[in-house]
């Protein structure tokens, strides 16, 4: 059988637990943070563990974990 391929989008954006949960970085971190309240900042800051109707997609794309 041949290899499947991985997103490559998804191999720079996540990343899978070892209970198999799926990590990712929380968005709107980049610009006009100032629009943003210190609390918004401080709630977005590392990272996220993504729904399980997420999870069944991500894990689609990333088919070696």
């Amino acid at each position: 059988m041949p290899k499947l391929k991985t997103k490559s989008g998804a191999k720079k954006r996540f990343k899978i637990t070892a209970s198999g949960r799926v990590k990712a970085g929380v968005a709107g971190k980049r610009h006009r943070l100032i629009s943003h309240s210190s609390k918004y900042i401080r709630q977005h800051r590392g990272t996220k563990v993504m729904s399980d109707s997420d999870t069944k997609n991500i894990k689609s794309w990333l088919p070696y974990g």
